[in-house]
């Protein structure tokens, strides 16, 4: 049975020059009416632990998550997927420094920009501050990650930078890490704690 998975799969295909017809197809038989447009994996699983903690199932809502493999691919995607192409509703997660790169592609298309929204620095940079450094090594130790993060913060690159810095590096220095976290740092968050840029995701799907 088609999925969401496969649609996310032939749109990233069409992206590097495939053809739009998978795409197209997979689009109309799932009823696909919004793709939410994120940088990476990372910050995928932290919107769906976010929408499976609230009882949401996006896919069943016809919300497809779709992460771009980096910000300068948005051009691309909001023309395969706005107006220009499939005529689906976008909406998504930016960085501060990107979001004028995001207004662009989003004119460009012919699509609304109020659909997206601005992380200061970055999700993890968000979750981290919404969490704070304490809770954040609590979740550190539960997981085994407390001595690699001990070795991480004695390297001499690390002394003098604040912790929020150091542990915003720490979960991009291996492979895995950032998307295991993204997933876990929102499971971690009190209900009232949730990152504005990313309750205003789930609320306005």
């Amino acid at each position: 049975m088609a999925d969401m998975r496969a649609f996310r799969e032939a749109v990233d295909g069409w992206a590097s020059g495939g053809s739009g017809e998978a795409a197209s197809e997979l689009a109309a038989r799932l009823d696909v009416r919004t793709a939410v447009l994120l940088e990476g994996p990372s910050d995928h699983a932290a919107v769906e632990a976010l929408a499976a903690r609230r009882g949401r199932d996006l896919a069943a809502e016809g919300v497809c998550i779709l992460p771009m493999g980096g910000a300068m691919s948005v051009a691309r995607y909001t023309g395969l997927l706005g107006p220009p192409g499939l005529g689906l509703r976008l909406t998504g997660l930016c960085d501060e420094r990107e979001q004028p790169f995001y207004d662009r592609a989003l004119d460009r298309a012919g699509a609304p920009r109020q659909g997206f929204f601005v992380c200061v620095a970055d999700l993890e940079d968000e979750l981290i501050r919404a969490l704070g450094t304490e809770r954040i090594e609590e979740i550190l130790r539960a997981e085994g990650d407390l001595r690699s993060w001990e070795t991480f913060v004695r390297q001499p690159a690390q002394h003098g930078r604040p912790r929020q810095r150091q542990l915003r590096r720490f979960l991009g220095t291996k492979k895995g890490r950032k998307i295991r976290y993204g997933r876990l740092l929102v499971e971690a968050l009190e209900p009232d704690r949730t990152p504005a840029p990313l309750d205003g995701l789930l609320a306005a799907l």
